[in-house]
This record gives C-alpha cells, sequence and structure tokens, in this order.
C-alpha cells in the first residue's frame, strides 16, 4: 500500500475543511478526488504531503507515518509521526501554484530541485523536460512563461524524483486542450510504471478520462469512494454519477 489515511480531519476556524477521510491507494491506483470548490480536496493533499498539519486521524506512505492522530497538549491535535521524513522521500506534489524561481530558467528551477535527492541526474532532468514538453523552453527564464508553461514546469518538479506517490491539485489548470490531454497521458504513464496518483479536480471529464478509482467529496466528507468502472455502471457518464451522489446526501443519506 503507497498511501493510507484513517479519519484524517482537519477543520478551520470557520469549521470547514476535511472530516473523517479514510482512502487507501496502492502502486498503479489513480484516484480522482472530485467535488465543487472548497469542499476539502486540497486540505486532504496538503495532509498527505505534510504541508498541513491535521486536527486528527493519520496519515501513513508505504507504511511510514506522517501524521500519527492527536497529541496531548497540541492545540492543532494532529502531530508529526516519527517516518515523517522517510515518508516524504517517495512523494512528488503539485499543490495550487507551482513554486518557482522566476529569475532561474526551467533547467536550473528542476536543478535545485534535483539537490534535494541523490538519484537525479542531468539526464533524468532533460527527460522531465521533454516528458510535459519544455524542453524547447528549458533555458528561458521562468519569469516570462505564461501560466500554462509554469503549470508545466511545476509538474516536472512533482515528476523528477520518480516519486512512489505523486499528488497533483487541479494540474490542468491554466492549460489549453492539448496541454490537458497531455497531463492525462503523464498521469497514466506514472501509474503504468508503478506510482499511485492522487489526483484532484472539480472537472469530472478529466477525472473520468484518466483516474482508476474516484472519490466525491462536499462540505469536508467523502461521499462515495469507488473503482471507476462502478461509477461509470450505475450513471452514464462520471458527471450524472456526481450530481446523483450529491443530490442522495442532500436528501439525507449518510456519506460512505
Amino acid at each position: 500500500m503507497v498511501l493510507q489515511t484513517t479519519n484524517l480531519t482537519k477543520l478551520y476556524k470557520n469549521n470547514r475543511g476535511a472530516r473523517d477521510v479514510s482512502l487507501t491507494l496502492q502502486p498503479g491506483n489513480i484516484l480522482g478526488l472530485l467535488g465543487p470548490n472548497g469542499s476539502g480536496k486540497t486540505t486532504v493533499m496538503k495532509a498527505c504531503v505534510g504541508l498541513l498539519r491535521p486536527t486528527g486521524g493519520s496519515v501513513a506512505i508505504e507504511g511510514h507515518t506522517i501524521w500519527g492522530g492527536s497529541a496531548t497538549g497540541d492545540k492543532d491535535g494532529g502531530h508529526a509521526g516519527k517516518d515523517f521524513e522517510d515518508a516524504l522521500r517517495g512523494v512528488g506534489a503539485l499543490i495550487e501554484a507551482p513554486s518557482l524561481f522566476d529569475r532561474l530558467t526551467a533547467r536550473q528551477n528542476l536543478q535545485l530541485a534535483a539537490a534535494y535527492y541523490p538519484d537525479v541526474t542531468p539526464e533524468r532532468i532533460g527527460e522531465v523536460l521533454q516528458t510535459v514538453e519544455m524542453a524547447p523552453y528549458a533555458d528561458e527564464k521562468v519569469g516570462g512563461y505564461s501560466l500554462g508553461m509554469r503549470q508545466r514546469l511545476g509538474l516536472a518538479l512533482a515528476l523528477v524524483s520518480k516519486p512512489r506517490l505523486l499528488v497533483l491539485d487541479e494540474p490542468a489548470n491554466g492549460l489549453d486542450i492539448e496541454g490537458m490531454v497531455a497531463i492525462r497521458d503523464i498521469v497514466k504513464e506514472a501509474a503504468a510504471g508503478g506510482a499511485a496518483v492522487l489526483i484532484s479536480s472539480h472537472l469530472a471529464h478529466e477525472i473520468e478520462l484518466c483516474a482508476t478509482h474516484v472519490g466525491i467529496m462536499y462540505e469536508g466528507a467523502v461521499l462515495n469512494l469507488c473503482p471507476m468502472e462502478d461509477a461509470l455502471s450505475s450513471s452514464p457518464s462520471l458527471e450524472e454519477f456526481f450530481l446523483a451522489e450529491l443530490t442522495r446526501y442532500r436528501k439525507g443519506g449518510a456519506a460512505a
């Protein structure tokens, strides 16, 4: 098992966030979190990559604990697990807008990131630039990049270490149709190579075309978590499955 969250909870002062989110990811799985803005997708993802301290629950990557429930005297509830650093060595992530150094080139940004990993070679950097179709612009300063180019470079940063867990929050943001198709192909290729992928979107079509499993999120809760084939066997499209789950929830059905 690559990723496991158990009753993962993070509540903000306005009482929004994520509640009791339990999910698992095996190698080769692509789990798409689908939900409107504010449904808790980004909160879950940030907790899974160590960027956000949960209120409660636990997160483990390949058996290494990142967050391990509540700690006495810790006002925020969750506490870092003993394997925090070991767990994150196998993680690549693109959460919200990528953090880039505008005065450096794309290649230099990747070289800087590669310094944190012992096995990233110059050849790997060139390979990743080719994968995200940024090789022609590799030696241009990032400050002159478009939104879509910045997003592609952010994806390259997530991929450069050959992560076993890839976490992508709205990776198609700012991309044209060709770029969206390229992102889907990259995600599928990573999973085919044995990585587990956690990806979010508020666009049902994007999740339907790339994910092996889907988690429907709304108001911080997971309403349903199932294989994609099960979702599509009960509805003609993922969009209609999503709307049916929201209708059931609003009528008082319990979250899965």
